[in-house]
């Protein structure tokens, strides 16, 4: 069988011996996906403790500026994407337009990226679930948690798509009420007297700690952010990918960057960054439930603790998504065993889907070595992928425009053309780069090394580096010159 896609010049076949992907996801499903995968732990939970380590203005400057640089990251990728869209898109791009070993290091970076997170939300769903049944034990509910995400990922990809879009509208409505009950807070029509910007200029705020404490928490603001990227991988099974990803775009950055710049504004207004409620090492109190609990809203605790727990699962039903589509895609392009590149007749890479949720199960540490502890080294771990992976996208956009030109093509046939080009992909690689390195320098600024904190913080460093000239040294890879990159996925 075989589903091909016509776009321009070139042809796009997303057929396997084991099925096809299904072309089922609409504009809103994408705008969704993208708002599900990032909508969840690093907005509800983990804001709080970059609050409480940066102050509020800290906060608000780490978050803007990797909302910018996410921004131009979401350009780039669309870019590439609407012209050529595939479901395994950082490492089909960076081995047509870069090297085939860094493709391959890519993908699999991603794959590993997106597996983790999931045990990290199946961890935080733990956390969560011990604030009505405290006494039972972890493994229950990451057992529970990870079947809900496997069956929801079992379904065509347009049944993963609808549960996606209402799972994100719960969410999207939640920080609008935040947003909205926290500004009533702030001007004293709910909750008592006004606040105002008191809580901002308490102790050395609105900054604590200066430049470097706002550096050590780029990686928790590019945490939250991870997720944006999805729309790109779901462009595979996209309608009309080459409407629906511009379209989807253009909103997505936009609503993430208020959702998130707004929420965290008012949390410093509301909470003093010096509470101690507000530091990641408890983060079973969420900064949400703490405002909407001072609102004098009944049962806050319950009602938010329930939307984060809906927000956990949808995050990391997005992540399984993702994870699944990149295996299938390496198998298929040779990078990985064969078997995992197959699709059932409803378009499920089903077999990618089993051996991604098994990864899942390093959740279950949680019940061994402390729900809290697991949850943050899990988050680190993820982030540094993550960010890998963006500076992946950058360098693969670079290369496509510089190829795409060299090769003669118009810009006027690209359905989307990234603005800013070339400072938007070299401010994106410049500062994903700054902190990658240097996201926890103060495990070698102390008496000692701390070799513990620094092997949890850049474990993903070597992993990817590993993949990256292990491939490299075994297939003889070389860089694709401008003039010799393929713009059709065959």
């Amino acid at each position: 069988m075989k589903d091909t896609y016509q776009t321009h010049d070139q042809s796009f076949s997303v057929s396997n011996e084991g099925g096809q992907l299904k072309r089922k996801l609409k504009s809103r499903h994408l705008t969704m996906i993208s708002l599900g995968g990032s909508i969840g732990t690093g907005l509800f939970l983990a804001s709080g403790g970059a609050i409480h380590t940066a102050g509020p203005g800290g906060a608000l400057i780490a978050y803007a500026l990797i909302g910018i640089m996410v921004y131009f990251l979401m350009t780039s990728l669309a870019e590439m994407a609407a012209y050529m869209p595939v479901a395994g898109t950082f490492s089909t791009y960076a081995t047509k337009f870069v090297d085939p070993s860094l493709g391959f290091a890519l993908g699999w970076n991603y794959w590993y990226n997106w597996a983790i997170t999931i045990a990290a939300e199946l961890s935080a769903a733990t956390i969560i679930m011990k604030f009505w049944f405290p006494h039972t034990p972890s493994i229950i509910w990451s057992a529970i948690a990870l079947v809900i995400m496997f069956l929801l990922n079992y379904l065509s990809v347009k049944g993963f798509g609808e549960g996606e879009y209402w799972f994100s509208i719960i969410k999207v409505v939640t920080v609008i009420a935040f947003i909205i009950i926290g500004g009533l807070m702030i001007f004293g029509i709910m909750g008592g007297k006004a606040i105002g910007f008191s809580n901002f200029m308490i102790s050395d705020g609105p900054i604590h700690g200066g430049f470097l404490a706002v550096l050590g928490i780029f990686m928790a603001a590019g945490f939250s952010f991870q997720g944006t990227e999805l729309l790109g991988v779901a462009a595979g099974e996209s309608e009309s990918p080459e409407k629906t990803i511009p379209r989807a775009i253009k909103s997505v950055f936009w609503r993430i960057l208020l959702f998130y710049i707004l929420a965290i504004f008012v949390t410093g207004l509301l909470i003093p960054f010096t509470d101690a409620k507000l530091t990641a090492d408890d983060i079973t109190v969420s900064p949400f439930t703490i405002v909407f609990q001072r609102a004098g809203i009944a049962f806050a605790a319950s009602v938010m603790n329930a939307i984060i727990l809906t927000a956990v699962l949808s995050a990391g039903n997005s992540g399984m998504y993702a994870s699944t589509r990149m295996l299938w895609d390496l198998a298929r392009d040779g990078k990985a065993p064969k078997f995992l590149g197959k699709l059932d007749k409803r378009g499920v890479p089903v077999n990618a889907l089993i051996v991604t949720a098994l990864i899942g199960t390093v959740a279950f540490l949680a019940s061994l070595f402390g729900d809290g502890a697991v949850y943050n080294w899990l988050l680190n771990a993820s982030g540094m992928s993550g960010f890998i992976a963006w500076l992946g996208i950058a360098i693969s956009h670079y290369r496509f425009r510089k190829a795409y030109v060299a090769q003669g093509k118009d810009l006027k046939d690209l359905p989307y053309r990234a603005k800013w080009f070339p400072f938007g992909p070299i401010f994106a690689f410049i500062l994903c780069a700054i902190v990658i390195l240097g996201q926890n320098y103060s495990a070698f600024t102390g008496d000692s090394i701390d070799w513990k904190g620094a092997l949890v913080s850049y474990i993903g460093l070597p992993i990817f580096i590993i993949f990256w000239l292990g491939y490299k040294i075994v297939k003889k890879t070389k860089v694709v010159r401008l003039e010799d990159c393929h713009f059709n996925k065959e």
